[in-house]
């Protein structure tokens, strides 16, 4: 009951409480105390009929008790209690910003931090991530990503590094920080199966394009998550991991998938040639049938000479496979700093498996496995493990594919 609640509700309890107080530190205190009080309260009261007000309620009243406590500013004090319990009548400067959530994103974004820093602290504080699913993102150990957020976090303190939604004219300097965010959380929704998190992304990714409608890598962005959410029952219609080429396409979301292809075009119309425009194009590539492979790997080459990631080398891999065999995908993979990423791993494994060197091929899957984050991925590898352990030894090439895009 109140785990659903704190998935649910975690990021807008903490966005009106920031809004309120000014002081993310301050509101994120109060909000995990009043998720405490609900976690004892909830099961013996039963939960109240719009949990999402009644925790902010009482984590309104937690925070004005905590200033009382402390005696700061006692005048400042009396003016927030009346503003919070009563309603303020004094005139509030609107945002230009269309959710609440967005807001504090935009906020948590500030430009003093390093890029990483800003996008590993608004995820632990808004997205409701954990610290162990943001390292995961970054692909560095959970010791590391939790020495990184705390020093985010005296940062702003010892820096007094403003908590504030910065002015129109500044959003457009802050929206790569914001749209990787986003992307982030859709990512973490992508891989295991919360598809809240990918609707909550989603939305906000709406949110952007509302606010910044000139902004291609904005429509590119959203119209990636589209693509991918639009194939989400039939990513996961078995209880676990279903590839691509294995979907049932009857249980695709044509509209949403349309209305991805729409905001793509909508990104190239403003002539947008940026990561995310570049990733929603190979997106919709891999949708079509026949798939042309050549154009993917193009892309895909052409993003790796943007970004330097190795991620994508490993994407493009996957369509090398198809054009020049697994021999010259394999070779792209040797030697990327990427031994913490799980689809390296199952990239290679299904690589091996499709040459018939199944010992090889098990060892990648295991390693994969072990880095997964369990749910209907680590099923699917569990399963492609018990399927080559099943199977007489090949010795040749396979045919068929089960390479999912990353």
């Amino acid at each position: 009951m109140v785990e659903e609640a704190f998935r649910r509700s975690w990021g807008r309890v903490l966005a009106a409480l920031a809004a309120d107080l000014r002081d993310i530190e301050l509101a994120e205190d109060v909000a995990q105390e009043a998720f405490a009080i609900a976690a004892a309260r909830w099961p013996r009261e039963g939960a109240p009929d719009n949990p999402t007000g009644w925790l902010i309620t009482v984590a309104r009243n937690r925070a004005i008790d905590r200033i009382r406590r402390e005696r700061v500013l006692a005048a400042k004090t009396e003016q927030l209690a009346a503003e919070l319990r009563l309603g303020s009548s004094a005139p509030v400067e609107q945002s230009q910003i269309p959710d609440e959530r967005l807001e504090l994103i935009f906020a948590c974004c500030h430009p003093a931090l390093a890029m990483e820093a800003q996008v590993a602290l608004t995820l632990r504080t808004l997205g409701g991530l954990s610290t162990e699913e943001i390292a995961r993102a970054f692909l560095v150990p959970t010791e590391t990503m939790s020495k990184r957020l705390t020093r985010a976090k005296r940062m702003i303190r010892d820096a007094g590094i403003p908590f504030s939604v910065p002015a129109a004219e500044l959003l457009p300097e802050r929206l790569a920080a914001v749209l990787a965010v986003i992307y982030l959380i859709f990512n973490e929704g992508w891989g295991s199966d919360r598809a809240e998190l990918s609707e909550e992304a989603i939305a906000l990714g709406r949110c952007i394009v509302e606010l910044l409608p000139d902004e291609a890598e904005a429509y590119g962005l959203l119209a990636l998550m589209l693509m991918g959410h639009g194939r989400h029952r039939a990513r996961f219609a078995s209880g676990g991991l279903v590839p691509l080429d294995e979907q049932d396409r009857s249980l695709w979301d044509d509209a949403v998938i349309t209305e991805g292809r729409q905001m793509l075009e909508r990104a190239l119309g403003l002539r947008g040639g940026g990561p995310y425009v570049i990733q929603a194009a190979i997106a919709d590539l891999y949708l079509r049938e026949p798939r042309d492979w050549r154009q993917i790997a193009l892309l895909h080459a052409q993003l790796e000479q943007l970004t330097g990631s190795p991620v994508v080398r490993l994407n493009r891999a996957v369509a090398v496979a198809e054009l020049e065999g697994e021999e010259a995908a394999l070779a792209l993979l040797d030697g990327l700093d990427l031994e913490r990423y799980r689809f390296l791993h199952s990239t290679r494994a299904e690589l091996l498996r499709r040459l018939g060197r199944d010992g090889e091929a098990l060892a990648a899957y295991r390693r994969a496995l072990e880095l997964s984050a369990g749910g209907p991925e680590a099923a699917w590898l569990q399963r492609r493990i018990e399927q080559l352990l099943a199977r007489p030894h090949a010795g040749g090439r396979e045919a068929t594919t089960g390479i999912e895009p990353v």
